[in-house]
């Protein structure tokens, strides 16, 4: 599969979001983060993990975007389809681009939309967002949601690329045989995987975890620990493997030298509610109705918890299958379905699927597991 996308992918993201813009009043929108940035650019880089340097992208209500980033990354900008970028020499503790964002947002006008809801964040010093409200002029406002509703609804390419990184892990899981077995320890295990990972596909693998026990596992967020698979242990990883910049997000459940009754219907039950989730997950559907058919199968109520989100450029972006989001389901969105039973007192099981929403019925992106729970 090609990396990146067209460049007519990107004029129409931003006429998306210009066309909003343009119904809600807005001058331009200011930009801080790295998936509001490569959504619009394709500026894909790791180097987002040093947070020494503000990056910024403003998207103004009529023509193209506008970079102003640290010079650092002017080549690499340079390479993407955007072509007014504005660099200073970061970081500098006197200006660190405030002058430069300055004249291009008076250039584009106010008012400026900033992101402002859940899952968003300002990656810049709040001084430094302070002096640039200050010396602007200009009106700043919280966007309206339109990022956010720009990449809740994915287009064929990036559905694409998702169910690449979904098939990534496919085939990493089918190979768990190879690197799981009694005595080995857990950790083991979890750098073993990220090495089938690699060495399936994945550029990089930004999220791994997992648990084993006799009866289940006590979160589903917990890093490894040296302690040994044990036979009649019940393994749990889930992965957060990226291929082009986007995430697949499921999880496969492994009995560990042979399955107990209860480990067995603990996981038909997880595969029954993933089953019920789909058959839910039609367009027009809420959130909620989704969650609410899932916890009907494996019980607890609004304690159930989320059992599931949006998935894309991100690990979770958007919607969260929970009792109280009524957000409606519409063909392009990608979420997972991720049901948990409790299967002792402190101890669960957990079981995670990948789909597309689409003007039917949902398509599978991961390759959806069987009621029986796979022995190693």
């Amino acid at each position: 599969m090609s990396r990146g996308f067209p460049v007519g992918e990107y004029r129409r993201r931003l006429a998306r979001a210009q066309a909003r813009m343009g119904e809600e009043g807005l001058g331009a929108l200011l930009l801080t983060t790295e998936p509001e940035l490569r959504y619009f650019t394709g500026f894909l880089t790791r180097f987002w993990e040093s947070p020494s340097r503000p990056w910024f992208l403003i998207l103004p209500v009529s023509g193209d975007p506008v970079a102003v980033i640290p010079s650092i990354g002017a080549a690499l900008m340079g390479a993407t389809w955007v072509g007014d970028i504005r660099t200073w020499a970061a970081p500098d503790p006197e200006d660190d681009g405030v002058s430069l964002l300055v004249e291009a947002l008076q250039e584009a006008g106010g008012p400026v939309g900033v992101p402002s809801g859940p899952e968003t964040h300002l990656r810049m010093p709040l001084a430094d967002f302070e002096r640039v409200r200050r010396a602007s002029g200009l009106e700043f406002t919280d966007d309206r949601g339109i990022v956010a509703g720009c990449r809740a609804i994915k287009s064929g390419a990036e559905i694409a690329k998702i169910a690449e990184s979904c098939a990534i892990a496919g085939r990493a899981f089918a190979r768990v045989g190879e690197i799981a077995a009694p005595g080995v320890p857990l950790s083991r295990v979890f750098r073993d995987f990220q090495r089938l990972l690699l060495e399936e596909g994945a550029d990089w693998v930004p999220y791994l975890a997992g648990g084993a026990g006799a009866q289940g596992y006590a979160d589903v967020i917990s890093p490894a620990t040296d302690a040994p698979l044990a036979v009649g242990d019940v393994l749990m990883l889930d992965t957060g493997a990226v291929r082009d910049g986007y995430f697949c997000d499921y999880d496969r459940n492994f009995a560990i030298g042979g399955a107990s009754a209860a480990q067995r219907h603990a996981h038909a039950r997880l595969i029954e509610a993933t089953q019920a989730g789909l058959e839910a997950a039609r367009p027009g559907a809420r959130a909620s109705d989704v969650w609410r058919v899932m916890a009907d199968i494996v019980g607890g109520g609004e304690g159930a918890g989320r059992l599931g989100h949006g998935l894309g450029m991100q690990l979770t972006e958007g919607l969260s299958l929970t009792a109280k989001d009524h957000s409606e389901l519409r063909p392009g969105m990608v979420i997972t379905l991720e049901p948990g039973i409790d299967t002792a007192p402190g101890r669960i099981m957990v079981h995670e699927e990948n789909i597309a929403i689409t003007e039917g019925a949902p398509r599978l992106l991961s390759s959806m597991a069987g009621p029986d729970l796979p022995v190693i």
